[in-house]
């Protein structure tokens, strides 16, 4: 998963300007039909009951974080589409991009579907 653009700034500026940043008490991921980038950019799911869900991460440990638990999304109530990228936001409606990755493997999303995050399975990992 890479850091976006304005993740990466806040983090240099703070490390090494001693500027403060101060992380979101809350870090919601977000599904997107299309290509994320780390400018904050890609198609998010809409409609169809989509909403942002909260995710809490484990202690970090030799430079890797991943989910304490199950992140499951709403029962789409209409198609989301093919969902083939995901990105961890600081607000569960507008804020900013931190990190986003495309999946390991593309899923279609249809109504009465489900879409979940096992524990353990959601990993971020500084290279």
């Amino acid at each position: 998963m890479a850091f976006t653009t304005f993740l990466q700034n806040e983090l240099l500026d703070h490390a090494f300007r001693n500027t403060a940043y101060t992380a979101p008490a809350t870090v919601y991921i977000g599904l997107y039909t299309t290509a994320t980038g780390v400018g904050g950019t890609g198609t998010e799911v809409s409609g169809g009951s989509y909403a942002r869900q909260a995710m809490a991460f484990d202690a970090s440990a030799s430079g890797a974080i991943d989910n304490t638990s199950a992140v499951e999304f709403p029962t789409a109530s209409a198609s989301w589409g093919t969902i083939t990228h995901t990105a961890v936001l600081d607000a569960s409606t507008s804020g900013n991009m931190l990190a986003q990755s495309a999946l390991t493997a593309s899923k279609a999303i249809g109504d009465g579907d489900v879409f979940r995050f096992q524990a353990g399975e959601f990993d971020i990992t500084l290279t």
